[in-house]
């Protein structure tokens, strides 16, 4: 026996070492993404024994429960989508929660999922525009915003750039890690303007992955030319003494290829011709025309040399002499005369732009002039002269284009020896009238923005610009939102600023399109548009919410470890980290913590309702924000009753106690009380009283109520109920389906003696086929998955020991004490003949133990 009881011992106290160390080994495994499926991962089972299986399944990731391996499935594994930039910059893991063995030995498990070069780099827009002054200096860099993006890891997604096309002209760094243009030769926006070039956007994986956006450079004006007459300009002018104030003799012109204000030229005369020339003569300022001012004086100088300057910004005046000569007036009359057709206005003739070639002017020579050449215009102007009837027509020969060339001096000469100087010339002004024909043109087709919600009212978003070749009204341009601007924005009219009136929240609309028309003031107006698309960047304005103000949830107590309690609903209306939420036990002490994986509540060991009825802790909810915002929530856990506990007789205390009964007792009266309890609620703990068998056998004139566990005598007591009565009572609870039960037995010794009641030994009970007993249960019975019980076992077992010892101590005292009493009697049977108890009370009792019969 004692064998026995070390060996239970020895057992227990193994099982209890077993849940003490329960082991959380974390194994690391990679694997390459974009696997197909039933790739090998790697195995759990260097230091595990099956069975092998997952706590939480993956749709990713398969585990063989025979062989431990770790496999791929038919769901590709994408390590962008798992770990979105920033973090894919990063280690990108998969972690998982499995158990080994027959000891249910918990395994962390780390699936590394290793870049593989599957994204080629992306620009952020369709073209990227960079303007830089003509007079840049070499070596210059222009650091660009529009970076590529490559969403691999690694040298994956390392980028460098360079560009194709640029001539030599510019380039990118050595090393082409950042998007940096370098002025590599020096420009002239005279001889180019603009250059087509192509940025090149390569990663440095095997192999490379690249991907092209167009740039156009804009080589932008500056002033680094000055005014410059062409050799081709009229250097000799005549005029006829007689001529009237006011005839143009001459028209000169110089050239500045800088554009805008920095090819601005303004004529005069130098200060160093003489007075007389000045008094004659006068210089239009802007268009560099030369009229007759005065009165020619017949007897002064026939010829006047006149020094034209021609001055811009920031430059040395250009010099020009035109040598006017004087004609007597006695030599024949004019020899051209105009009559003008077109609309002619204080000596300028006005012309429509976009016009076909149009009829402007009849040039007449004059009958009594010998002169018989014929007229020509002199220089690349876009007029002709057509003969008609003896006379000229002046045409244009092309449409004239406003935005091309505004304004034209028209030289027509007649060519004769015979004239003073071999020839007369006649100088027509001309205008271009400037019509509507340019609508206002957006810098871009599109403008992109991004811009953080929480924004304060009334700050500009973006300038949009549009420009009009036009002129004057024509060329004025205003702004304003198309049919699909929400009110939510405003534009300035006048200077294409773009601002919102009221915040922006992105967890109300994310997107933002609507369309901006530029109109100009001509009549009939033309107009464009183009497409403004705002994205409201995301703050982390918005702290997790949980879908209840408490979460009260039920589990029975025999609920499985790492079982899942309930759903823990929270959300949080950010986006990305700012969005992400992790919730974890506050009071981390209780056997539960949060699956943020799944969004469960696990309980990570057996509960007993007995040792605790409920459960009370606070959950946090953090998101990934920085700095972050976080919420909590109380949740109260229900332990549900199990009928897990047996009936526990309290009283009476030994199968071995007995109680005394006099013959005297009369019916109905109460003769002992059977007290039993049971630690479970509810049903579980409705404990009913029944005798299953009685000895000695018969009917037995005691009774037991079913609900008190109260015995009476249920008749007078006769000669032949003197004795022993032993009542075997089974104690039930009401659990359902199938209740727990605990037997005791009553003895009752009916006798008038007063002399104590002892039992030498437990009655055997004789039961009927259908007496229904408590199952049996093995004295070292321990559930290995639950470290608490088999504590418990092993205090029982202590005690089973302690207990054993005694009753074989207590057991050796009674045989002994009995021995000593059957001699006594056996020695004075003479002199206690006269009062002689029952036969029934000489029976040796004796019975098999309980345990022995099962």
């Amino acid at each position: 026996m004692n064998m026995r009881w070390s060996t239970l011992l020895q057992k227990v106290l193994v099982l209890v070492l077993l849940q003490e160390t329960l082991c959380s080994t974390e194994v690391l495994l990679s694997v390459q993404e974009e696997q197909p499926e039933d790739v090998e991962i790697g195995t759990i089972s260097h230091h595990f024994t099956p069975p092998f299986w997952l706590l939480i399944p993956s749709e990713l990731v398969r585990l063989d429960e025979r062989t431990g391996e770790l496999y791929t499935t038919a769901q590709p594994i994408d390590r962008e989508a798992l770990c979105p930039l920033p973090a894919a910059k990063e280690a990108c893991l998969i972690h998982l929660l499995a158990m080994a063995g027959p000891d249910e030995e918990i395994v962390k498990v780390a699936v590394e999922i290793e870049d593989i070069n599957d994204n080629a780099p992306t620009f952020p827009g369709e073209q990227i525009r960079l303007s830089v002054p003509e007079d840049v200096t070499v070596g210059t860099r222009f650091p660009l915003d529009d970076q590529a993006q490559d969403d691999d890891a690694g040298s994956n997604g390392e980028l460098r750039y360079h560009l194709e096309g640029a001539d030599g002209f510019f380039g990118t760094d050595d090393e082409g890690s950042s998007l940096v243009v370098i002025v590599r030769r020096p420009l002239d926006r005279e001889t180019r303007d603009t250059y087509q070039l192509t940025v090149v956007a390569s990663d440095r994986g095997i192999p490379s992955r690249s991907a092209t956006v167009p740039l156009v450079v804009k080589v932008t004006d500056v002033n680094d030319n000055c005014p410059t007459f062409p050799t081709s300009s009229p250097k000799t002018a005549a005029v006829r003494a007689d001529a009237p104030t006011g005839t143009m003799v001459a028209s000169v012109k110089a050239l500045d290829p800088d554009l805008g204000p920095n090819a601005a030229i303004k004529y005069s005369f130098s200060p160093r011709i003489s007075d007389g020339a000045k008094a004659l003569f006068t210089l239009d300022s802007y268009s560099g025309l030369i009229s007759l001012h005065g009165s020619i004086n017949r007897d002064g100088p026939t010829e006047h040399v006149l020094r034209v300057e021609a001055s811009g910004p920031s430059c040395p005046p250009a010099v020009m002499e035109v040598t006017v000569s004087l004609l007597p007036a006695t030599v024949w009359g004019p020899v051209m005369k105009i009559r003008y057709i077109a609309d002619y206005r204080d000596g300028v003739m006005l012309i429509e732009e976009n016009q076909p070639p149009t009829v402007l002017a009849i040039i007449e020579l004059e009958e009594a002039s010998p002169v018989k050449g014929a007229p020509s215009i002199a220089g690349g102007v876009p007029f002709s002269l057509r003969p008609q009837n003896g006379n000229y027509l002046l045409l244009t020969s092309e449409p004239l284009d406003y935005e091309r060339e505004r304004e034209y001096h028209v030289s027509v000469a007649v060519h004769d020896g015979r004239l003073p100087g071999g020839r007369e010339e006649m100088v027509i002004r001309a205008l271009v009238q400037d019509v509507n024909d340019n609508a206002p043109q957006f810098e871009t087709p599109h403008y992109q923005l991004n811009v953080e919600e929480n924004n304060e009212p009334g700050v500009t978003l973006v300038q949009v610009r549009a420009t009009d070749l036009d002129s004057w009204q024509n060329g004025e341009v205003t702004y304003r939102l198309g049919a699909d601007g929400a009110a939510m924005f405003s534009i300035d009219p006048a200077t294409g600023h773009l601002s919102a009136l009221v915040t922006l929240d992105r967890e109300q609309q994310e997107f933002h399109n609507f369309t901006i028309l530029a109109t100009d003031n001509g009549r009939p107006f033309l107009e464009s548009t183009t497409m403004i698309s705002v994205c409201v960047l995301d703050q982390n304005d918005n702290e997790p919410v949980f879908t209840t103000a408490d979460f009260i949830f039920f589990i029975p107590e025999n609920f499985p470890r790492l079982g899942q309690v309930g759903m823990v609903g929270v959300r949080d209306a950010d986006a990305g980290a700012n969005g992400q939420v992790e919730v974890q036990v506050l009071n981390g002490s209780g056997p539960f913590v949060m699956d943020n994986a799944r969004g469960t509540l696990r309980c990570v060991t057996e509960v007993d309702r007995e040792t605790q009825d409920h459960y009370e802790l606070w959950l946090l909810a953090h998101d990934g924000g920085r700095p972050p915002r976080s919420a909590s929530v109380h949740v109260t856990i229900f332990v549900e009753d199990v009928n897990d506990n047996r009936p526990r007789v309290i009283l009476p205390a030994s199968n071995l106690s007995c109680l005394t009964v006099s013959p005297s007792t009369l019916a109905g009266a109460t003769v002992a009380k059977i007290y039993a309890v049971d630690e479970d609620s509810g049903i579980n703990s409705d404990i009913s009283y029944r005798v299953a068998a009685s000895e000695p056998r018969g009917p037995s004139p005691f009774l037991i109520d079913a609900r008190s566990g109260n015995i009476t005598l249920g008749q007078r007591l006769l000669l032949r109920d003197h004795g022993l009565h032993h009542l075997f009572i089974v104690v039930s609870d009401g659990g359902e389906p199938t209740p727990l039960q605990s037997t005791v037995w009553v003895n009752l010794l009916v006798n008038d003696t007063l002399e104590p009641c002892h039992l030498s030994a437990v009655p055997v009970p004789v039961l009927s086929p259908y007496t229904h007993l408590p199952p049996r249960k093995p004295v070292c019975e321990a559930d290995q998955s639950d470290a608490r019980y088999a504590r418990t076992m092993l205090f029982i077992s202590l005690g089973l020991m302690v207990f054993s010892a005694s009753l074989f101590a207590g057991s050796l005292i009674l045989f002994i004490k009995q021995m000593a009493i059957r001699r006594k009697n056996s020695q004075g049977k003479l002199a206690s003949k006269g009062s002689e108890i029952p036969l029934k009370l000489r029976e040796t009792y004796s019975a098999v133990d309980w345990t022995d019969m099962q």
